[in-house]
């Protein structure tokens, strides 16, 4: 054993597992001064050297990993940058950095794996112009196909099957969709802006984030879907269907929600200011978090409703 203030001030030597590496104490402690690697040379601690002497007059630290990666975590610790790699390989150098409690690499992998994540879930299997194609046939389904991000706005898509397809970011603008099911889709932050969705089911659909304002939603079938944060500012939502969906934070204000059928459904900071609940199903509903300032709720049923 040699106590580290005896080695060079500024050149270390490293042995990890087999590979061989030369650095500087002032690498391996400043970018990351609270990681192993900063603890190790901070002059605290004895380090264990190698006998291996043919390379220079001084030993070798050795650390007892897998040493495919450590180039890769000298070069963060040097410049700061993430390198580029297979996202098996960014796996490998995680657990790596996470043994020598590199916190900024372990951030920095993980920002890059989402990015990526991301820009798979917007990348689309067609195109406006194939969905176009394809709607002049009889019998139209998208059953589980990625659409992220694609414009349909204004299309004739009545009747088309979308069930179970990622629809992320989807510009449904003025489209007409009447009886078209959105079974379990990921619709999040999709633009339904005065679309026509009549008799649409939408059953356990993610529709968090998504525009809805001055669609007409007339006899849709919304149950147990997300709806949180969603606007359906001035909606036709007549007879919908609206069981155990959670609105929290929606924007209904101005809705049409005469008939619909709330059993269960979440309304915790909903905003049905000025909306139209008449004759609408509110029975047990939880409502003292909910704005109903100017509401219309003559012939609701709001027995054991919370207010």
């Amino acid at each position: 054993m040699k106590d580290a203030e005896s080695l060079s001030p500024s050149v270390v030597r490293l042995n990890i597992g087999g590979k061989k590496f030369c650095t500087t104490t002032d690498t391996l402690t400043q970018r990351e001064p609270d990681s192993m690697l900063a603890a190790m040379f901070s002059g605290r601690h004895t380090l264990c050297l190698d006998s291996d002497k043919a390379m220079s007059n001084s030993g070798y630290v050795f650390v007892d990993r897998d040493g495919k990666h450590f180039r890769h975590i000298l070069n963060w610790l040097r410049d700061g940058v993430v390198p580029t790699l297979e996202d098996s390989e960014y796996n490998e150098l995680l657990r790596e950095a996470e043994y020598y409690q590199l916190l900024g690499l372990i951030d920095g992998i993980n920002t890059v794996l989402n990015k990526r994540k991301e820009d798979d879930d917007l990348h689309t299997e067609l195109t406006r112009t194939d969905i176009i194609k394809c709607i002049q046939s009889d019998k139209v389904r998208f059953r589980g196909v990625n659409l992220s991000g694609l414009d349909l706005s204004k299309l004739d898509l009545s009747f088309v099957d979308f069930s179970y397809a990622c629809l992320k970011n989807v510009f449904f603008s003025r489209a007409n969709l009447q009886c078209a099911k959105f079974r379990d889709v990921d619709a999040e932050a999709s633009i339904f802006h005065n679309a026509t969705l009549r008799e649409c089911e939408f059953t356990g659909a993610n529709l968090r984030g998504a525009l809805l304002a001055g669609a007409c939603l007339q006899s849709a079938n919304l149950q147990d879907a997300c709806l949180v944060d969603c606007s359906f500012c001035g909606a036709d939502l007549r007879s919908a269907h609206l069981q155990n969906a959670d609105l929290t934070n929606a924007n209904l204000e101005g809705a049409v929600l005469e008939g619909a059928n709330l059993k269960g459904a979440k309304l915790n900071n909903a905003n049905l200011r000025g909306a139209n609940l008449q004759r609408a199903y509110l029975r047990h509903v939880n409502l003292r978090e909910t704005h109903l300032e100017g509401a219309k709720l003559d012939g609701a049923n709001l027995l054991g409703a919370i207010r």
